[in-house]
């Protein structure tokens, strides 16, 4: 194992939009709407949690490396079966910032059980994954509605 070496790359705009969901009782997300929940504020505290998280990403993942991020969106709402979660993250660097959108959303999903366990432990952190990515060598990635991977490809010959 290596830790890649991104040193001759050139630092450009990178940005990473990850999404997932909290899918749970109706009773978990009545105490949400009604700011009942024993711990507080669920939504304010996943939003700090997946700030921490993408800014502490190189710590949980092994090959990761530290990059300083110039920006980071949460965007948290009570939906009809969950809270569902979206993190957009930016930096100029010279490497992406997928794992720091992945893992921001994982940390706000699991400060959302957390919160919430009291009410329901069967709550489900589902469907984590990348939405898009720009920047770099390999350009524009966008998941397509159904489910599918499309590259846009700007490479430079």
């Amino acid at each position: 194992m290596k830790m890649v070496d991104v040193g001759a790359k050139a630092k450009t705009e990178r940005v990473a939009v990850a999404k997932g969901r909290v899918r749970m009782s109706s009773a978990a997300l009545a105490a949400i709407r009604e700011r009942t929940v024993e711990k507080g504020d669920v939504l304010a505290a996943a939003r700090v949690a997946a700030i921490m998280g993408a800014k502490r990403t190189p710590d949980l993942v092994p090959l990761c490396h530290p990059i300083a991020l110039s920006g980071v969106e949460v965007d948290l709402s009570a939906g009809s079966v969950g809270v569902d979660i979206k993190v957009t993250v930016k930096t100029v660097d010279r490497t992406g910032v997928e794992m720091e959108a992945l893992t921001a959303v994982s940390a706000a999903a699991l400060t959302v059980y957390d919160m919430l366990k009291s009410i329901d432990r069967g709550m489900i952190i589902e469907s984590v994954q990348l939405e898009h990515k720009s920047g770099g060598r390999t350009g524009v990635w966008t998941r397509t509605e159904v489910g599918q991977a499309r590259l846009k490809s700007r490479r430079k010959s």
